[in-house]
Order: C-alpha cells, then structure tokens, then sequence
C-alpha cells in the first residue's frame, strides 16, 4: 500500500478510535443501537471525530447483518432520508418569484437528498468506499423487484461516479511480476474467455506480443476496477483461437506489430455497475501502445456476441418481421443440438443462413429504447467504433457457441474518425459499419407504398472505410469498454 494511503488509513483509524468516547453509549459497542439509530446519528451529527466513529461503527455493524436486515436498511435510507417536501415547496416557490443565484442554491440545498450526505459521511470511515461499493452491490440484487430501492441507487450511483471520476484513476500495466494477489483476482474477473490457471495467465501475460492493463483508485489500492488484454499481431484476428495459442517469447526475434487487439475487457466491480470506465481505458492505453509501439497503426477489437443465439431463438420461435428465408427456420433450429458444428456437410448451410441475420442484428435489430440489441455494440460503437467484421466461427468454446453460435465481431478503433462516429452514434443512431457487414444484409421491401425510412438508427455510408474494406487505399486512422466486452 503506498505511504501515503496507509498514513491516511492510520490517521482515520486513530480519529474514529478516539471519537468513539464521545459517543453515548447506547450508539456503540452493543446492540441497543438499531442500524436505523446509527445512520439517523450520522446524518444529524455535527463533530468530525464523532462522525468518523459512527461511520465505522455502521460499516462494521453492516457485515454482521443479515441479507433481510441489510433490506431493512436500505428501506429506511429510500422512505425516511428524503427531501423534506414543505422546505422543498418553499425553495421553489421563491425561486419562482425571485429568480436568481441566491434562490437557485436555496431550491438545490433543498432538494438534495439526505442519503447522499449520509454515504458521504458513512465514507470517512477507514477503508470505507471499498465497503460502501459492496454495499451497492447487495444493493442492485434488490432493484429489479423492488422499485422503491432504486432511489436510494441513484443516489449511491450519483456519488460513485464523483468519487471513481477519471482524474482519480490510475492505470498500470499488469505482468508476471505484478503481485500474487493482484494476479489471482484477473483470473478470478475475467469474464471474456475464462482462464484456465496459473499457466494460462501467464501465457496472457508474459509472452512480448502481449499486454494487460487495469484501472485501479487510490482507495481500493489493489482492487482492479476493468482490465484489458491486447494482442499485438501484424493482421486482424478472426477467431480467438488464433489468439489465445502458444505465443511468442523472444522480443528480439518478433517482428514490429501493425495491430493491437482488444480481446477482452472485463469489468471487476459489480458495485460499480453503471459506471462506465472502459471508454476512458480503451483511449489511454492506445495512447501508452503508440507510445511504446510506433509500428501499431491498426486498433481493433476481438468481441463476443453474448445476446445473439437469444435473439436468434426469437427470431426462429415467430418471424414477425420475415427475416427468414425458406428452409431456414428448420436449418437453424439444428443450433440447439451442442453438436452441429461436427456435421461439416451442414456448417456451409448453416454459414449462409447465419451470417445475413446476424448482420440484421448488428444493423437493424433494436432494443426497447431504440438502440442496437447487443450491448458489447453499443459500447463500442458508442465510443466511436467501426463494425469492421463479422467472424464466423470465431469463437468454437462451449461458451462461444452457446451464447452466439461461435460468432465473433472485430470493432475498429480509427483515430481520425472516432469523434465523427461517436457524435454520429450518440445523436442520430448512426451505425458506423464497413462495407463488408452492409453486404451482408439482405433488402427489406417495404410493407407499403407510403412506408417511409426510419429517420434515426442508420447505418453510416463510410466511403474511406470501403475502400479499406476491398484493399484499393489505405485506411484511414479512426479513433475511441462494465462487465465485459
């Protein structure tokens, strides 16, 4: 732990022992104080050293709860930690009748939730935010089903994403020389392509063609937030089989690498859900390659297809919008049996049939809120990728197969274009995708002769992209992943 983090951790630790002497009784050191008592005093209390002895006193207290109490709590925090609706009414009131800066910070001092300067305060505690992310996490297993519980989410949300901002992040290479228990968690986090050991890692880790990088916070020093691995090859991959094989182990002998793959990201904080950190990770780290590697010109991705063989069902059980072709409904369902892939004579049937969807679901295919279906797309293309190309068996695990049939994407990564793809993305829908994915699609006839074009969600024409795409001119540079990409 670096010095300055443990005097810091040493000097919390000493105040709150200390504070705990001006408490009552009754708040600390036995179990006459409810959970419910102990935030009420850490939200009305006025003295630092109080303050730090009660937060700890709430986190300690927190472990030791059951998983019905810990519910308890959260709904004491969601119904009795609000705004108070009358100062509130007020606030606005005289906004409205005196509009100005002195009226506005009155209405937003009003209108700040309690529960906020409570998790503030909750986080003096020594190692506090490491436990305050935890709790977020037994937190979100109770949002879906209980629509009570999200308020008090967003206000932890809100928080976390001040307290883990970029400026207070830090990035570091991780290597066979990266300590044991940093080590164990990468094989524990990864959620890509799972690691097979010890020997594995250090096949990821070791060989010179390639690279890990994590993103970590001063307050949870050997914790790391999302971790990426990079590939450094001279051509883009199509299946990360090609990948993850026996490297290269002499840096004298290896030849200058013109691309860097992306071929897993993964999220390590369930806590932090919502908190995106990948965007701001992709950017630095091609940054330290160019640094390290002139030679790399290409940026790509290695991604799986984690919804497809989902939608794909649908698609197959009702064929709402005639996505299938003839036959094609009983060749597909072929998919379910684990081992179609041994019959060769039908994998060629199966590729012609496949590929045209999944280029559907790529380009057209959309979500309930309008944006593409697949959330490895939607972070990629929202941070300004390209779709450079659909895989076909490009991932032949079991995994890979159960979840997208063994396909594969490559997203491209120009530093040129990716403000342009991004802006495109982010206000208009636009799907940046080259040529080579467009073709694939097969036309849709319009349903009627009024019928009119979508006006948002399009697929981008990328004229440098398609001249990249048939190999006539050279690419140009285009530019920049919470869970796993």
């Amino acid at each position: 732990m670096p010095l300055n983090v443990s005097f810091l951790q040493e000097l919390l630790s000493t105040i709150a022992e200390q504070g705990r002497t001006y408490l009552p009784s009754a708040l600390v050191g036995s179990r006459r104080a409810s959970m419910q008592d102990l935030a009420a005093a850490l939200i009305s209390g006025k003295g630092e050293a109080s303050g730090v002895a009660i937060a700890r006193e709430v986190i300690e207290r927190y472990r030791t709860l059951k998983a019905e109490e810990r519910v308890a709590l959260f709904h004491f925090l969601a119904t009795e930690l609000q705004p108070d609706g009358e100062t509130v009414a007020k606030a606005a009131t005289r906004y409205l009748a005196e509009p100005n800066e002195t009226t506005m910070q009155r209405l937003q001092m009003a209108v700040e939730s309690p529960r906020q300067e409570f998790f503030r305060r909750l986080n003096r505690a020594p190692g506090a935010t490491a436990s305050i992310v935890a709790m977020r996490q037994d937190l979100l297993a109770h949002t879906k089903n209980d629509a009570q519980l999200r308020v008090v989410d967003a206000d932890l949300q809100h928080l976390l994403a001040s307290w883990f901002n970029r400026g207070f992040l830090v990035l570091r290479r991780i290597d066979w020389q990266t300590p044991a228990s940093i080590l164990d968690k990468i094989i524990r986090y990864e959620a890509v392509h799972e690691i097979q050991g010890w020997e594995d890692l250090r096949r990821r880790l070791d060989p010179a063609d390639r690279r890990c990088y994590a993103f970590f916070h001063p307050s949870l020093v050997d914790e790391p937030l999302i971790f990426v691995e990079v590939a450094l090859m001279d051509d883009t991959p199509s299946s990360i089989q090609s990948v993850l094989k026996e490297h290269r182990k002499d840096d004298d002998a290896m030849p200058d690498p013109t691309t860097a793959v992306f071929y897993s990201i993964s999220n390590c904080q369930e806590g932090l859900r919502g908190i995106s950190f990948g965007n701001f990770l992709i950017k630095q780290v091609v940054e330290d390659l160019v640094k390290e590697k002139p030679s790399l010109k290409t940026f790509v991705t290695l991604s799986p297809v984690p919804t497809f063989a989902r939608w794909l069902d649908r698609v197959v059980a009702s064929d709402s919008e005639q996505l299938l072709g003839g036959g094609d409904q009983q060749l597909l369902t072929r998919l379910r049996d684990p081992r179609w892939l041994e019959a060769d004579d039908e994998g060629a049937d199966v590729k012609s049939a496949l590929l045209p969807l999944a280029a559907h679901y790529f380009l057209r295919a959309k979500s309930a809120d309008g944006w593409p279906v697949d959330p490895v797309a939607r972070f990629h293309l929202g941070n300004g990728a390209r779709l450079e190309r659909i895989n076909w068996l490009g991932d032949v695990s079991e995994k890979g197969l159960r979840e997208a049939h063994g396909l594969m994407v490559n997203y491209r990564y120009d530093l040129a274009e990716i403000e342009r793809n991004h802006e495109a993305y982010e206000n208009d829908g636009t799907v940046a995708a080259a040529r080579a994915v467009r073709n694939l699609l097969k036309p849709i006839a319009p349903r009627s002769l009024t019928e009119k074009a979508p006006d948002k969600k399009q697929i981008a024409i990328d004229k440098p992209a398609l001249k990249q795409i048939d190999g006539t001119a050279p690419a140009k540079r285009l530019a920049p992943p919470q869970g796993s990409k």
